[in-house]
C-alpha cells in the first residue's frame, strides 16, 4: 500500500498489462483516500472526521470511497494505520540497512522513528485533543504487542551483529527507551537529533550490551541468575560478597 510501491509500478521499463493497469490505479485511488484522511485527521481530529470531509480532499465521491474500502470509516482507519506503519518501517528498512556497525544501526533506527513520529500531523493533533484515540494502543497488552511487532520488525538489523536472542532482546530495549523518551521528553535529550541519539546509544546502551554479553546463563534447571563467564570479574572478597553482589 506504500507510494513505493506505486512509484515501481509507474516507472517501469516494460508497459504494465491492462489488469495490472487497474490495479495500479485503484492502489493509487486508496492511497490518494489514505493521504486525504490524514489531513483530515490533522484539521479536524478524528472524532469530527467525515466520510464527506474524506472524499472531498481526495477529489473523490463518496461511492468512489465505499468502493475502495467497503467497510466504512473503521475499515479506513485500518487502512491508514497500516498504511503508515508500513511507510515507516520501509524508511527504516533503508536507513537500517544501510548502517556499517550496531551503533549506525541504533542510531538510525531510533533517530528516523522519532523524527517521523514527532513530525506526523494528524498523530500529534489525536495525541494533543484526543489522546484517548492513541494512548489505549501504548500501555498494558497493546504495549507489549507493539514491543514485539517493533522487536522482530528491527533484530534481522541488528542481528547482522548480535546472536538473535540478544538482537531481540536489544531492540525491544531501544524501542523502550525511544518511546519513553518521545511519551516524556527530558531537557538535553532531543531523538530527533542524531547527535543526541548518538550519545545516548554510547553511554547508556552499547555499555549494557557489552555487559549482557559478557554473561551466560546459569546451567541450572531454575535458571535466572546471569553468571559472569570469567571468574576474574567476580568479586574476590569470599562467599558473602559473592552472594551479596549476585543478589
Amino acid at each position: 500500500m506504500g507510494s513505493g510501491t506505486l512509484a515501481l509500478l509507474r516507472h517501469g521499463e516494460q508497459p504494465l498489462p491492462p489488469s495490472s493497469s487497474v490495479a495500479a490505479g485503484a492502489a493509487s485511488q486508496r492511497v490518494r483516500i489514505v493521504d486525504a484522511t490524514l489531513a483530515c485527521i490533522a484539521r479536524f481530529g478524528l472524532a469530527k472526521t467525515t466520510l464527506d470531509d474524506v472524499a472531498r480532499a481526495a477529489g473523490c465521491s463518496r461511492a468512489t470511497l465505499y468502493r475502495a474500502f467497503p467497510g466504512g470509516k473503521d475499515a479506513l482507519m485500518r487502512a491508514v494505520v497500516d498504511t503508515e506503519v508500513s511507510r515507516l518501517f520501509s524508511q527504516l528498512a533503508l536507513s537500517m540497512g544501510e548502517a556499517a556497525d550496531l551503533e549506525e544501526v541504533m542510531v538510525a533506527g531510533m533517530t528516523l522513528a522519532a523524527r517521523h513520529i514527532s513530525g506526523h500531523a494528524a498523530l500529534s493533533f489525536l495525541l494533543e485533543h484526543e489522546p484517548e484515540v492513541v494512548l489505549p494502543h501504548l500501555a498494558f497488552d497493546h504495549h507489549d504487542r507493539l514491543l514485539a511487532v517493533v522487536s522482530s520488525y528491527a533484530a534481522p538489523f541488528l542481528g547482522r551483529f548480535l546472536d538473535h536472542d540478544e538482537a531481540l532482546r536489544v531492540a525491544e530495549w531501544a524501542t523502550r527507551i525511544a518511546l519513553s523518551y518521545l511519551g516524556c521528553p527530558a531537557d538535553g535529550v532531543d531523538l530527533t537529533d542524531a547527535g543526541h541519539v548518538r550519545r545516548l546509544v554510547r553511554v547508556f546502551v552499547l555499555p549494557g550490551i557489552r555487559v549482557l554479553s559478557s554473561f551466560t546463563p546459569s546451567p541450572g534447571p531454575g535458571l535466572a541468575i546471569p553468571v559472569p563467564v570469567s571468574p576474574r570479574s567476580l568479586p574476590s572478597s569470599g562467599p558473602d560478597t559473592l552472594k551479596g553482589e549476585v543478589s
